[in-house]
């Protein structure tokens, strides 16, 4: 097993450290965080010239766009647009949390635990550990990941705190840049590391950074997901500083071409999605999301539209910027027109003829009707869908996953249409995909015969508990923000309730096992700095909703509006 090191010479060991602390897609409007609000207050509104909501036809072709300098990319082209307010601080112990914020008080518990995760290199902070619980054996949980530092890094970027942000965005692409092997094999070049730590040397006085990129993981899987959260978390940090000098340097412009060069390769592939390995996300262990997960599409799909915004439309960055957008075109008509599934796909799915053959076909990737799971049908309700977990040839996993569908809403892969449906189903569906404790990671849970084969008999994953139906509290933040961006921030709101019930009381944990998610999980670690930081994001973004223009981005005007699925496969 090989190690990857930095070396630095240091006077202070920071290892962790104390701090003190509906409409169509021809048709839609910029969306007004500011009318979610149940109590109108002023919002810090300002006339910026935005990217944001450029469409990708007019990306691919503007020659003017291409020429101009970085700074006025972020700058040129909208209308009036809710930008977070740079260096305004909102929560725990701040002016804003003074003026009519009702905080409540789990909110200053929360700070003070996420600023006891924060961990530090040569004495800046360069990340949050995953958990502060010296209860259980280390083990990884004194990390730092990549996809867990989001949160926390969204909550300091809230807050008015961008410094962390950019320390790790900055150490994590100097690790990108290290040869990685797995045994005898080379890992590309665009890799991004899993997590990495701190290691202290009490006797030279000097630290190490040590990063995995899955050569320690379980199962041996590279983090596909890692290299998405990076450019994503990049252009919120743009979008909350209003500093685009952070992704304009030359290493920043490097990491995100060698990160997209590995999505955008050609291959045998017929499909615009990204094959994956089991473990390669969130769910990082076996449970049957080989193939195409929603997961990671949709992420893809997010990334590649920061990466519109923060690269660079020159040099060598042109061609990049081309192919990105006959991605996302292919990308969006796939996932909208095969992924989706409402009442009306599920009915024509259950009629579906087999083995049929050349180019009018309508059941094109030979889906047996017969293997359609039961608990399915009386699971959609009759106004409502969601984007299905995996579609591939012959094979369509019908598992709800939620990090998913919330991020197609955030990154409009889902149309305007699509994400009501999906907060539909949420509401309709609320003891299963919520209960006592929001939100469950998938449904349902997998169990006895299939439970052997898909997992490996995983004893972590046994029913309805950790990624197998378990309920995780960090995903509170991205079904807040889902929530207002879709204009429902009532839904938050209740689901929020349900978490502060408990969360705080049971020392934030990692996640809750039962179809409810009424138990603390058997193997959950307790202060789990995740669900310390969704938390509080998911309150800020109540507080103020322009917060949630550093992860939203609104719907491509002049893309072409895809086809319902029952029209689409006939032509």
């Amino acid at each position: 097993m090989s190690a990857f090191n930095l070396n630095v010479d240091v006077n202070q060991n920071g290892n962790v450290k104390n701090a003190d602390s509906s409409s169509t897609l021809d048709d839609i409007d910029d969306f007004d965080f500011s009318k979610l609000l149940e109590k109108p207050r002023p919002l810090n509104i300002e006339r910026l010239r935005s990217l944001d909501e450029r469409s990708l036809t007019e990306l691919s072709a503007s020659p003017q766009l291409r020429n101009v300098d970085s700074a006025s990319r972020l700058h040129d082209h909208a209308d009036y647009v809710i930008s977070p307010s740079v260096g305004r601080r909102s929560g725990y112990n701040t002016p804003r949390s003074v003026q009519g914020f009702e905080s409540h008080p789990m909110v200053g518990e929360a700070w003070d635990a996420l600023r006891r995760s924060m961990v530090y290199f040569r004495g800046q902070p360069v990340g949050t550990i995953a958990a502060v619980d010296n209860s259980e054996e280390k083990l990884n949980y004194d990390q730092v990941f990549v996809r867990d530092f989001v949160p926390s890094a969204l909550a300091f970027l809230m807050n008015g705190e961008p410094e962390i942000v950019r320390n790790f965005l900055l150490k994590t692409l100097r690790l990108q840049s290290w040869e990685k092997k797995i045994d005898r094999f080379q890992l590309g070049e665009g890799v991004m590391p899993a997590s990495f730590k701190v290691f202290h040397d009490p006797v030279r006085n000097h630290e190490t950074l040590i990063a995995d990129f899955g050569e320690s993981a379980i199962g041996r899987v590279a983090p596909v997901d890692s290299g998405f959260w990076w450019i994503i978390l990049l252009r919120a940090y743009t979008k909350s500083t209003g500093d685009s000098s952070l992704a304009d340097m030359p290493e920043c412009q490097k990491g995100i071409r060698l990160i997209l060069s590995l999505c955008l390769s050609e291959g045998f592939d017929t499909f615009p999605t990204l094959l994956c390995a089991d473990g390669c996300c969130m769910i990082d262990r076996r449970m049957g999301v080989y193939g195409y997960p929603i997961e990671i599409q949709a992420l893809f799909f997010m990334a590649l539209r920061c990466a519109l915004l923060v690269l660079k439309h020159e040099g060598e960055g042109k061609f990049l910027v081309e192919q990105i957008v006959k991605r996302l075109h292919a990308l969006s008509y796939h996932m909208r027109s095969y992924f989706w599934l409402d009442l009306k796909q599920l009915n024509d799915i259950y009629r579906y003829k087999t083995e049929e053959y050349s180019h009018t076909a309508v059941n094109k990737f030979n889906v047996i009707p017969d293997s359609l799971p039961e608990w399915v049908f009386d699971f959609m309700p009759p106004h409502g869908g969601f984007f299905i977990g995996n579609v591939s040839p012959a094979r369509m996993d019908f598992r709800w996953f939620a990090l998913g569908n919330c991020i197609a809403i955030l990154s409009s892969l889902a149309t305007p249409e699509q994400s009501t449906a999906i907060m539909d189903l949420i509401e309709s569906r609320w003891e299963e995909l919520v209960g006592e404790m929001p939100l469950k990671v998938c449904y349902p849970a997998i169990e006895s015969h299939e439970w052997r084969i898909v997992t490996g008999c995983d004893p972590k994953n046994t029913r309805w508990s950790y990624h197998n139906g378990g309920s995780w509290p960090v995903l509170l933040w991205l079904l807040t923000a889902a929530c207002i961006k879709t204009g429902r921030p009532q839904i938050a709101r209740r689901a929020i309730e349900v978490a502060e019930a408990r969360l705080h009381k049971d020392n934030w944990p990692e996640y809750y096992d039962g179809k409810l998610g009424r138990y603390v999980g058997k193997q959950a670690r307790k202060s789990q700095t995740w669900s310390i930081a969704g938390y509080l994001v998911a309150k800020m973004m109540l507080e103020d909703p322009s917060h949630v223009g550093m992860i939203a981005l609104e719907e491509d005007k002049q893309m072409k509006p895809v086809m319902r699925r029952s029209n689409s496969w006939t032509c």
